[in-house]
């Protein structure tokens, strides 16, 4: 792992950091709209306002650690670049989903565990929670074993 003042190779993590703050600050204003009872927003996510909270707190944190990892400096490989990327927007859009659609929330009074959707669903759940362990884990691991080089 080499380090580099640029990009280091990471730029895709950038960009994404980038992309995702945008859709946090898009939930915030979503967020006032629900809390000023404009009805459009009520239409549009009809589940918990938590939930929505919950998926813009996400995608900030999720930006927050991606950056944090692209300011190490040290170039990581392309799968976990974008097992990152990825996985940063599809575990935050799990709350979003929520938000959207009730009878997926297990805390929700509409939450329906029976059929076709919530078995989608849990297969997307899974599939980004191994891809974010995967991306952060893999860059943690890379990351910490770059600083045991003899250049630094």
């Amino acid at each position: 792992m080499t380090h580099n003042s640029k990009h280091a190779g990471n730029v895709v993590m950038l960009r994404g950091a980038c992309l995702w703050i945008i859709m946090a600050l898009l939930l915030a204003w979503s967020l006032v709209g629900l809390y000023n009872n404009i009805d459009i927003f009520k239409t549009i996510f009809p589940g918990s306002p938590r939930r929505e909270l919950q998926a813009h707190l996400d995608f900030l944190i999720m930006s927050a650690l991606i950056l944090g990892f692209y300011a190490a400096k040290v170039s990581l490989p392309w799968h976990v670049r974008w097992a990152m990327v990825i996985g940063a927007f599809t575990n935050s859009s799990l709350f979003l989903m929520y938000a959207l659609f009730p009878t997926l929330d297990p805390l929700h009074e509409t939450f329906n565990p029976i059929g076709m959707v919530p078995s989608i669903f849990n297969v997307y759940l899974y599939v980004s929670l191994l891809m974010t362990s995967y991306g952060f884990g893999k860059a943690a691991v890379l990351i910490f074993k770059s600083t045991f080089n003899e250049n630094n």
